[in-house]
């Protein structure tokens, strides 16, 4: 893994992360590291950029493909983080639709 997945820059994010991957709280120590470390050439692979080179990268591109399962670590967090950044998020509210108006039968306008 040492010549898989280099990149000269740090990975950041800044529209979907602005303080930082492992300030926000999705990801662990761990998790936020390996995006920091490899995310730029994990883009770039999923992106169709870069070639794969090693079997590793080889096997992530099948993985960002649908072709296999993520296994390893950082395929894991990749699509964690895919998740977490391009599928839209849910939102829960607790009114059921437009706002109810109740009617005063005690004011008649004549």
């Amino acid at each position: 893994m040492a010549d898989s997945f280099t990149s000269p820059r740090r990975f950041t994010d800044n529209k979907n992360y602005p303080r930082g991957l492992s300030r926000h709280g999705d990801y662990t120590i761990k998790e936020a590291q390996l995006l920091e470390k490899y995310g730029n050439a994990l883009l770039e692979l999923e992106s169709g950029s870069r070639k794969p080179e090693t079997t590793e990268e080889k096997q992530f591109v099948a993985v960002c493909e649908g072709k296999q399962a993520a296994v390893t670590d950082i395929e894991k967090v990749w699509m964690k983080y895919i998740q977490k950044t391009r599928q839209p998020k849910r939102f829960h509210t607790l009114s059921g639709g437009k706002p109810q108006v109740e009617l005063n039968d005690e004011y008649i306008d004549d």
